[in-house]
């Protein structure tokens, strides 16, 4: 019996087998070939909702809980504490368990047959530190056996991709911007042989890319690069950051609707030379607006991306009329630090491989992020003799999986 192949990404998931020769992706939701990889609690249901069905329960302002971009907390403390979600105490091991499951469940009875293994994809490192990659893979392992399966294996998702580039023959680089990692595999295709000659992976991705638009264009709004008054004499301090960058990052939303949290905010308004922007911030935490303005950014990046050459950031769930601009050019300022952290990345691998920059003839996209014409202008400047494919920019790791778990 073949495993399951399962490309487990931090923005979206995909299942896939062989079947004819060639990989079928298995349509997780009906008509689509991706899951969101989003969650959500449903407190009044007591039920565990995936994917799109996740999304709407957080737009139509459902009580419970939603998380996204749960593949980033891989490797840190936070996959393994007991935390209470209203009537269950339950760990994010147990919650990606779920999701997985659900995959598996969905697959099956697609498929009509069991799936007792599968072969996931994995970024080539989760985290620079060798213990805390070591420890997300022992996570990740965690929460396949928690979704039921008896064994799972892992392939380098750029090596997953490679597999699948078919094209002529020659060599290649394949260029994985995911929602969490950027990962890089140069190879060679002979006919139908495909040698993988090197990877290189880097924790840097789409969320990040989210991150860093919110905080310049989204978070000021809220507060960020303010001013609070002393509680005692005329001097005054910056707001504290942490929160913004919390607020700002998919991972670490859900934790900040607690007491604490609240209280410090509070007494933050209190203290605020701009107390408006601050009252902004509470409505956020005390409504779980979180996600929303997460979406808001990600929609805006998009729009930024498309033939408009500029998005709104919508933020009317926070305040009426309340939004914030972003254009092309802001992308291209913005992300200018990440796409020279990419070009480096590349750079290292095309090394690894002794490859030269002139002998890449095929460069190929993969992973929602590597859309943007901030990433695709970078690697396209870096090897102007390389042909760029987007054709599987989404379903490029999954079918080379299929592949290989056959």
């Amino acid at each position: 019996m073949p495993a399951l192949a399962i490309d487990f990404g931090t923005s979206n998931t995909a299942a896939a087998v062989m079947a004819g020769g060639r990989p079928h992706v298995i349509p997780l939701e009906e008509g689509q070939e991706t899951l969101p990889t989003a969650i959500f609690l449903d407190f009044d249901a007591r039920r565990t909702l995936v994917g799109h069905a996740a999304v709407r329960a957080l737009i139509d302002g459902r009580e419970g809980r939603f998380m996204r971009a749960l593949k980033s907390v891989l490797g840190t403390s936070l996959m393994r504490e007991k935390r209470q979600f209203l009537n269950e105490r339950l760990t994010l091991i147990e919650i990606v368990g779920r999701f997985l499951a659900r995959v598996k469940s969905e697959s099956e009875a697609h498929c009509g047959m069991t799936f007792d293994r599968a072969l996931s994809g994995r970024p080539v490192h989760f985290h620079p530190n060798p213990a805390r990659d070591a420890q997300a893979l022992a996570d990740l392992s965690d929460c396949y056996a928690a979704a039921g399966f008896a064994g799972v294996e892992y392939l380098p998702e750029p090596e997953a991709a490679a597999l699948a580039s078919g094209g002529g023959d020659g060599l290649g680089l394949i260029v994985d911007i995911g929602g969490g990692t950027s990962d890089f595999t140069v190879f060679r295709r002979t006919g139908t042989k495909t040698d993988v000659m090197a990877s290189h992976g880097i924790r840097l991705g789409g969320t990040n890319f989210d991150r860093t638009l919110s905080l310049a264009h989204v978070m000021p709004l809220f507060g960020k690069g303010t001013n609070l008054k002393a509680e005692m004499g005329p001097n005054t301090t910056e707001a504290p950051v942490s929160i913004f960058h919390d607020l700002a990052t998919w991972a670490t939303i859900p934790f900040l609707y607690n007491g604490a949290t609240k209280r410090d905010v509070a007494r933050m308004t209190k203290l605020a030379v701009e107390p408006e922007k601050f009252a902004r911030l509470v409505e956020v935490l005390d409504m779980e607006l979180g996600h929303d303005v997460a979406f808001a950014v990600e929609r805006g990046k998009i729009a930024a991306n498309g033939t408009e050459a500029q998005g709104v950031i919508d933020l009317r769930e926070v305040e009426k009329g309340l939004s914030a601009m972003i254009t092309k050019a802001d992308l291209g300022a913005g992300l200018t630090s990440s796409a020279d952290q990419i070009r480096a990345a590349a750079a290292e691998t095309l090394a690894a491989a002794s490859v030269d920059a002139a002998q890449i003839e095929r460069i190929v996209f993969v992973g929602g992020s590597s859309l943007l014409g901030v990433v695709s202008d970078t690697m396209q400047d870096m090897l102007p003799k390389a042909t760029p494919v987007f054709g599987a920019a989404f379903t490029g790791i999954v079918d080379g999986l299929a592949i290989a778990a056959q």
